[in-house]
């Protein structure tokens, strides 16, 4: 079976690949999730953070933003002495940030997070039909679109390549090759 070339390193992106990554996804809870770990990636490679993803996810409460939204100094501490885990203090601290701006997005706003998101695109995924992996890119016009938005809205460590990564994982942008098996396949 013909994959994306990154998802033939080893199991754990292969696993990610076939069963998550651009799969469309809506609820506001996990694309906190895939926010957060998004966040935590920048500088790193995927792979460290799918192998540290069930430690984090202990961490931040399941990536629950209405838990998250509450974390003190002392909780804060605990994180960054956690071995287990990323323990960058910016990219904790915006993690609390963001949660925080989620979980009183729609009383805010008046629609959810997800619907946000996915307005910039009707809600259909943008199909790319990349050839290699070199034709990927690793940010474009919308990804700077929504990291400008999101940050005049409060949130932290949101550039337009995490965001792009964001859209891909989350089915809003399919960059799968146009030979893996998946392409168009959601």
């Amino acid at each position: 079976m013909k994959r994306c070339d990154w998802a033939n390193l080893n199991k754990t992106l292969q696993n990610y690949h076939d069963n998550e990554w651009s799969i469309c996804e809506f609820s506001d809870y996990k694309l906190f999730e895939v926010l957060c770990l998004e966040i935590m990636q920048a500088g790193l490679s995927w792979d460290i953070i799918l192998k540290k993803r069930k430690f984090l996810k202990q961490a931040f409460n399941n990536f629950d933003f209405s838990l998250v939204k509450n974390y003190d100094s002392n909780k804060i501490d605990n994180l960054l002495i956690n071995e287990k885990i990323i323990r960058n203090k910016s990219k904790i601290l915006s993690i609390i940030n963001n949660a925080k701006i989620l979980y009183n997005w729609k009383s805010i706003y008046n629609y959810s997070f997800s619907e946000y998101i996915w307005s910039f695109t009707n809600n259909k995924p943008i199909i790319n039909f990349p050839k290699t992996h070199k034709d990927v890119q690793s940010l474009n016009f919308l990804s700077i679109q929504i990291s400008k938005e999101l940050k005049t809205k409060g949130f932290k460590f949101i550039g337009p390549t995490i965001i792009y990564s964001f859209l891909q994982a989350i089915g809003v942008i399919d960059d799968h090759l146009i030979d893996c098996y998946k392409k168009n396949k959601q």
